[in-house]
């Protein structure tokens, strides 16, 4: 069997009566599509519910799983103790999830915290479909501090671990949008709060996975979303299948943006692998570092790579990063191989165990990697810093056979003094010493 469906839903504790005490009246259009979802749900039968909750016990560098064979919990903390839960862990689908996830070195499982105690964001959607459905366990996921790719590989093992089990299984994403719509709302207002609701729904609405995957973390936070991980993981769960997707509402009345929409897998659709977007460059310097990592081997250059690759010479650098920190990286200014491909193939082992700033990366650590390529165009001469921007050029400075070099759109360099400052630094060359300045350009490879 496999995951039949799959719902975005929020959790605001006040669409449940015995919370709301008669506020829940104001967001009725999320009641009725939730009553709708919870129809769908009881209609296909599912063995079992996986629930991802932003209220799940969350870790920076792991995604926790539930421990145990099952929990409990009710609404005491909103003053309904009288609405609760208790509800049976599907203990198979989570030993099966939590083999695969050891077998690849990835940070997910039962391990962390033990409380039998069940989360708001985990009870709202069962409140729903309980009065619908009663039949089925429930899988519980946590969400992570690790990058968004990260949450996509969680939601493929889950689908993998439900096609290894034969289980019909439904999931449900749990996630309230921007807290950030109205100066009256828990978190006041900032712009980006309309701007991610927009977005977001306009994604999920069209089924557009992949987009997931590209929103920026600095509009997530000024936006104080709660779901995004949580719907990354469930993209991740449908990750090579057509999709129909229906958008049934989204309110903005209490301040927090509600969301529900519905995704029924249709097929096999290759192009709907979205971890694959990475493009030749990137994924030829990740496999030349897994390889090196993994068995000690430096791989030849593969046939399938654009034409480019092979006719051309540059300078390239391979820039590693784990969770969201500089890991390594290490490049060269001019060609030094017979192409490119060549160039990335030998800077991406330099960068991943020999940057003298940080030990040899580990096999433990390469589920956790991110990896960019820079291709360098030529070098020009220029006469004065004027000609710089931090955005668009790199830069090199010479002083003798010192020479550092410093990539262009850099996080933290926001002037072309801070550029030309760092490059001297790594070149050895002291504020008062003469240098000559050179820029180049590069083409990034994400």
């Amino acid at each position: 069997m496999a995951i039949t469906a799959a719902f975005t839903v929020p959790h605001p504790p006040m669409i449940v009566p015995a919370v709301g005490r008669g506020g829940e009246k104001q967001i009725e259009a999320t009641t009725r599509a939730y009553e709708r979802a919870a129809d769908e749900i009881a209609a296909l039968r599912p063995d079992t519910i996986i629930i991802s909750s932003p209220h799940a016990p969350m870790y920076a560098d792991y995604f926790h799983i539930s421990p145990g064979s099952g929990a409990a919990g009710s609404f005491a903390d909103f003053r309904a103790s009288e609405v609760r839960f208790s509800e049976e862990y599907d203990t198979e689908l989570v030993s099966t999830l939590e083999r695969l996830a050891d077998s690849r070195h990835f940070p997910a499982g039962t391990l962390g915290s033990k409380g039998s105690t069940l989360d708001h964001g985990t009870m709202v959607p069962l409140y729903f479909i309980r009065q619908k459905y009663t039949g089925g366990k429930i899988v519980r996921i946590g969400l992570s501090g690790l990058p968004l790719r990260e949450h996509y590989k969680l939601g493929q093992m889950i689908a993998e671990a439900v096609r290894l089990t034969g289980r019909n299984a439904v999931y449900v994403a749990s996630g309230d949008l921007s807290h950030k719509l109205q100066e009256y709302g828990p978190y006041g207002y900032a712009p980006e709060g309309p701007v991610y609701d927009e977005k977001i729904m306009n994604v999920l609405g069209r089924g557009a996975f992949g987009e997931l995957l590209k929103f920026d973390e600095d509009l997530l936070d000024r936006a104080a979303e709660c779901g995004h991980r949580s719907f990354v993981i469930m993209a991740g769960a449908l990750d090579g299948l057509a999709v129909r997707a229906e958008r049934l509402t989204h309110e903005d009345i209490t301040g927090v943006g509600y969301g529900i929409c519905t995704f029924y897998p249709n097929g096999a659709d290759d192009s709907r692998r979205f971890l694959d977007d990475s493009d030749a460059y990137v994924r030829l310097a990740v496999k030349s570092l897994e390889s090196y990592i993994l068995h000690g081997q430096k791989i030849p250059v593969p046939d399938g790579l654009p034409p480019e690759m092979y006719s051309t010479q540059a300078g390239a650098f391979v820039s590693i990063h784990k969770l969201g920190d500089l890991r390594g990286c290490i490049g060269t200014i001019a060609p030094t191989t017979g192409c490119v491909a060549e160039e990335i193939i030998q800077n991406a082992i330099s960068a991943s165990t020999q940057d003298p700033r940080f030990p040899p990366i580990t096999a433990d650590e390469l589920s956790l990697l991110e990896v960019n390529v820079d291709v360098l165009g030529e070098a020009e001469d220029i006469p004065s810093p004027d000609m710089l921007d931090v955005k668009r050029y790199g830069v090199i400075v010479t002083n003798g056979y010192r020479r550092g070099l410093l990539l262009p759109d850099l996080d933290g360099v926001d002037t072309v003094e801070q550029q030309i400052d760092i490059a001297r630094r790594k070149a050895g060359i002291m504020p008062d010493e003469d240098i000559r300045l050179q820029r180049f350009e590069v083409v990034r490879h994400y």
